[in-house]
């Protein structure tokens, strides 16, 4: 997600959604699931609760392993259930 001289952004992501979330499987072959947490008010109760979203997104080199913090952006669907690939790992598992 790198700026162009213009400051806008690099035309692979632009006007597309990107997410973070947490690696939470990649035994699959070039795919990960990635959860992603929102914290959403409660209508009824005023509380904040945490909303889990999981996607399944493309990572071509199997790069990204379980645990690790990663961002994933909005693509064509490329399987069934795929219609995100890894642009970057933000932080790596310990």
């Amino acid at each position: 997600m790198e700026p162009t001289k213009n400051g806008a952004v690099a035309p692979k992501t632009a006007g597309k959604a990107v997410l973070t979330g947490k690696v939470v499987s990649d035994k699959m072959d070039k795919t990960i699931v990635v959860a992603i947490v929102n914290r959403r008010l409660h209508g009824l109760y005023k509380k904040y609760v945490q909303v889990t979203k999981k996607v399944k997104a493309h990572d071509e080199q199997n790069d990204a392993h379980e645990g690790d913090t990663v961002r994933v952006v909005e693509s064509r669907p490329i399987s069934k259930e795929k219609r995100w690939r890894l642009l970057e790992i933000v932080e790596r598992a310990r």
